[in-house]
């Protein structure tokens, strides 16, 4: 009979049946005894446990043997619990120190930061350096002796002795924080410290901190201690744009760190704590008394005595004139030196001279702009912190503001920080919508909506029945986004979020509001398509980038691809602007409506007003403002058509130096647009051969202009002492009245260059 065939083969004497395939072909049939080996497995376990029980009758016999009691219990029970405690610890700690080997994992992170730049803005003006400067390092048996005990005395004092976490230190911050009520003294190591500038951002979590204590353990056990404290000091940020000590020595006293006096070196040492609090250029008089809490720390350390300091204190650093220094960007400058890092990455160049996009003028506006909304409300409004970022529609960032003050914190909230952008997310649903067919008069109720047992809430907590797309923007109403989503799949909008370059959005019901945490750059940068009428706009900072001798790098013009691609269609955008435009003249955003030009945009406040934003554009630029704190507490109310509301039209109204501003798709010119394009029409018809085309908003640099205008000075000498030429009087009235523009008069532009 064929073996494909299975049988069963039964045995009267109790052998239980087998199927045929268990046999093998070609052999005599032998059916298999599974009593026999039932009964082999029993035994065979029994065995097992008759061993295992007697192997825990000798352990327990050989410890019944020792009886402990009174204090040897009590001793032997701590011990056992501490060893068990140990190995719990052990293992967690092993489990946090998984995310700081995957940092070091990285590879040339000391390479990197070798990396020396010096940075132009988009005029060619020098603004700022990062990295180190390789022919001005100083090595730490070259810095004078009281320096490097200024620093260690006000620093880490134990430095020399730690294993790279100050146990003491941090119990003694611990108890003078805690007697002052607040944050007076620092606990970490200056191998923590330099960590975090190597390895991590300045964000204050506990992430972070538990990341620090472990890479400065790496760092202890890698490098000897000059090291570690030659490559902190080569490192630190010391004001001013100044990166490492001996920077700070040239910037603020004109010398190598090689030089300073005591008093210079107290002054410097002081400096590291707060760079900008502290800088002698910004607040001479704190900076001073800074410097004498230094000597004060020397002597109590014990490195010198009072008779050594009392010079010093009698005579303070005088810090040179820094009159002509440039504010410069610092956030920024972070920002485009990772960029330079990742477009030279691999190519072997050390020294290399970067020029960006940051327009320097626009940067004091927007370092105004934000301070003057900022301050006078910290305290009523509970808000620390702010953020801004303006680009060009095609994506070059003219200014950045990462936060309050760079000399407390370095940490970049224009660029790190994830936040959720609340109602400014909505308008990307909307453009969805508008893609599957909805219209800004397209009519929806307001009513309670439900996705997976989730409903959501107006501001007002109110319903307000069929409404237009148009209004219901406007108002940022939430139940209709949800529905919204919903009606054309969340998984669609999740894809035009993909397109526009931001990062991180999942699908989901309470996705429409805006809980998906997005960066203020690349949230702005989505704002950029609307404002250019579909085209894919990645936020830039680097123009090109030179050697020392003068060899290119990097050019965006020859290594990026020509023009940008349309990525939406321009109907689609332009309805779209028409509802954006309602939310700066009627809806949330009022506070935005500027005089001179048409704008558009959108109001976004985070659950429990732990956020506020507000996103906008004209023609020319697009600006994204942030207010809120960093530890995520909620303010006292403020939402996205508030403070950064204010801040975005303080400094759009400034930043538009020419009133001949492109339009907006979808939009119409405003009429103060309209008079400047019939008076420059005028102007080329009647001068033909002359460039009148200012909507790029060039300007030359602050030097050439100065140039000029002592050109100018001379020529007008040339004319006082040779006489003037006039025309006949008859010439100059028909001269004055070719430009005279009838029925349209010159409209009122203080801005214009």
């Amino acid at each position: 009979m064929p073996y494909s065939v299975v049988k069963l083969t039964i045995d009267l004497w109790g052998r239980k049946a087998v199927p045929e395939w268990m046999f093998k072909k070609g052999e005599r049939q032998h059916s298999i005894n599974l009593l026999a080996l039932d009964s082999k497995l029993d035994s065979g376990v029994f065995g097992i446990w008759q061993v295992f029980k007697n192997i825990w009758k000798s352990y327990t016999s050989f410890f019944s043997r020792f009886h402990l009691t009174g204090y040897r219990k009590l001793l032997n029970e701590a011990l056992s619990e501490g060893f068990n405690l140990g190995v719990a610890g052990m293992v967690l700690m092993a489990a946090l120190c998984i995310p700081s080997v995957r940092i070091i994992e990285k590879g040339d992170w000391l390479a990197r930061g070798e990396l020396s730049v010096t940075f132009l803005d988009r005029y060619g003006n020098e603004i700022g350096h990062r990295g180190i400067l390789h022919d001005a390092s100083v090595p730490v048996d070259e810095l004078p002796d009281h320096f490097v005990k200024a620093v260690l005395a006000t620093e880490d004092r134990r430095f020399f002795t730690h294993f790279g976490i100050d146990i003491f230190g941090t119990l003694r911050a611990i108890v003078e924080n805690a007697r002052a009520n607040g944050v007076v003294q620092g606990g970490s190591s200056l191998s923590q410290q330099l960590a975090k500038l190597l390895f991590l951002s300045s964000e204050r979590t506990i992430d972070r901190k538990i990341k620090e204590a472990f890479l400065a353990l790496w760092l202890e056990n890698h490098y000897e201690k000059k090291e570690i404290l030659r490559l902190y000091l080569d490192r630190a940020y010391m004001g001013g744009g100044a990166h490492g000590v001996e920077a700070a020595a040239q910037l603020y006293f004109g010398k190598s760190a090689r030089e300073v006096t005591l008093a210079e070196a107290a002054m410097m040492a002081g400096m590291f704590k707060a760079p900008t609090r502290y800088s002698p250029h910004a607040n001479l008089p704190a900076a001073r008394a800074r410097a004498n809490e230094v000597l004060d720390n020397m002597v109590e350390a014990g490195f010198m005595t009072d008779g050594q300091v009392h010079g010093a204190r009698l005579n303070p650093a005088i810090p040179v004139s820094q009159a002509d220094n440039l504010n410069s960007p610092e956030h920024f400058l972070d920002w485009a030196f990772d960029e330079v890092q990742r477009l030279t990455a691999k190519k072997g160049e050390l020294s290399l001279t970067v020029q960006t996009t940051v327009d320097m003028e626009l940067q004091q506006y927007a370092v105004e702009a934000v301070s003057n909304v900022l301050l006078p409300n910290r305290k009523i409004k509970r808000v620390s912190e702010a953020a801004l970022v303006s680009m060009t529609t095609d994506g070059a960032v003219r200014s950045m503001v990462g936060g309050n003050d760079y000399g407390e914190s370095q940490f970049n909230r224009a660029v790190n920080a994830k936040r959720q952008p609340g109602s400014t997310f909505k308008p990307y649903v909307y453009l969805t919508a508008i893609q599957a067919g909805f219209k800004p008069n397209s009519r929806v109720v307001d009513y309670p909506v439900v996705c997976n047992r989730w409903s959501p809430k107006n501001y007002n907590r109110r319903y307000r029945g069929a409404v237009s797309l148009e209004l219901a923007l406007a108002k940022s109403i939430n139940t209709i986004p949800v529905w919204l989503a919903k009606k054309v799949g969340h998984k669609k909008v999740v894809e035009n979020t993909v397109k526009l370059g931001l990062r991180g959005v999942r699908p989901n019901c309470t996705m429409p509001i805006g809980t998906a945490e997005l960066s203020l750059l690349e949230h702005t940068g989505g704002y950029a398509t609307f404002a250019n009428g579909g085209k894919k706009v990645r936020p830039f900072a680097i123009v090109e980038i030179r050697t020392d001798q003068g060899k290119v790098v990097y050019s965006r013009d020859k290594d990026e691809p020509k023009g940008q691609e349309q990525i939406f269609d321009v109907k689609h955008i332009a309805m779209l602007n028409q509802m954006l435009g309602k939310v700066v003249t009627g809806g949330t955003g009022r506070r935005a409506n500027l005089d001179f030009t048409v704008s558009a945009g959108k109001t976004g406040t985070g659950q429990g007003y732990k956020d506020a934003f507000f996103l906008g554009f004209t023609g020319k630029f697009v600006t994204g403002v942030w207010f809120g704190n960093d530890n995520s507490r909620p303010t006292n109310r403020v939402t996205g058509g508030s403070l950064p509301t204010q801040a975005w039209h303080d400094y759009m109204a400034k930043a538009h130096r020419s009133m001949n501003i492109p339009e907006i798709p979808g939009l119409p010119l405003h009429p103060v647009q309209v008079a400047e394009r019939k008076r420059l029409a005028y102007l080329r018809a009647n001068n033909p051969e002359a460039n009148f085309d200012d909507t790029k908003d060039e300007r030359m640099p602050k030097r050439t202009f100065k140039l000029l205008g002592s050109i100018g000075t001379l020529l007008q000498k040339a004319k006082d002492n040779f006489g003037s030429i006039a025309p006949p009087k008859k010439e100059r009235a028909k001269q004055q009245a070719k430009v005279e523009i009838k029925g349209s008069p010159l409209p009122p532009n203080k801005k214009q260059n």
